[in-house]
């Protein structure tokens, strides 16, 4: 996944946030359903959702395979006057420690469907009881409304694909939806997203 890696650094190796400071929606919407505790972001970029669980009190670590992206995360918690760890790491290669965290927290995170259906395993087995995984996602219905997301099916997420993918935990919330995403210049305009809350009996 190297080009993937250096498409990355390219795109967020500029002065302003491509997608912004402030976080997700639908995390800043279900945020206090979360455990207090330890939190792991995954495909974190510039920070923004780490630094906002950081904001709540929350002990994050943010992952993402751009060196750069994680750089401007880091800047992005010291100018907000948080803490947050970081670490630069393939997904297909990330080792999440199991029965660890008591938040995963997954926004816009696209991999190939073999990566993303064994990081799934491994969400599943890294939380501790109780513990809740929150997800946004692009579906294949983002294709045809063409405001942002990667451009082919098989990297985006269906309901149905993550009620099998992360068997073993109870969905709280689940929803497949049309809503207005805007969050920065690559995320722009009506989009059509899945939306998870899970948790780990």
């Amino acid at each position: 996944m190297s080009d993937r890696k250096t498409m990355w650094d390219e795109r967020y190796d500029t002065t302003d946030f491509v997608y912004g400071r402030e976080p997700n929606a639908f995390l800043a919407e279900v945020v206090q359903q979360i455990p207090p505790g330890d939190v792991l972001c995954l495909a974190e970029g510039e920070g923004r959702n780490a630094v906002f669980l950081a904001k709540q009190g929350h002990r994050v670590l943010a992952v993402d395979s751009s060196a750069v992206g994680l750089v401007k995360a880091a800047r992005l918690a010291e100018e907000s006057g948080v803490r947050i760890e970081t670490e630069t790491a393939d997904l297909a290669e990330f080792a999440i420690e199991p029965v660890c965290w008591d938040a995963i927290v997954s926004i816009f995170c696209h991999v190939p469907p073999q990566v993303r259906r064994a990081l799934h395993r491994k969400v599943v087995e890294g939380l501790r009881p109780g513990g809740l995984f929150i997800l946004e996602a692009y579906t294949p219905a983002q294709l045809k409304l063409r405001t942002g997301g990667p451009p082919t099916e098989e990297v985006m997420m269906t309901l149905a694909g993550l009620r099998e993918e992360l068997a073993g935990l109870e969905f709280l919330q689940a929803r497949e939806i049309e809503r207005e995403v805007v969050e920065g210049r690559f995320h722009t305009g009506r989009g059509a997203v899945v939306q998870v809350v899970a948790r780990k009996p």
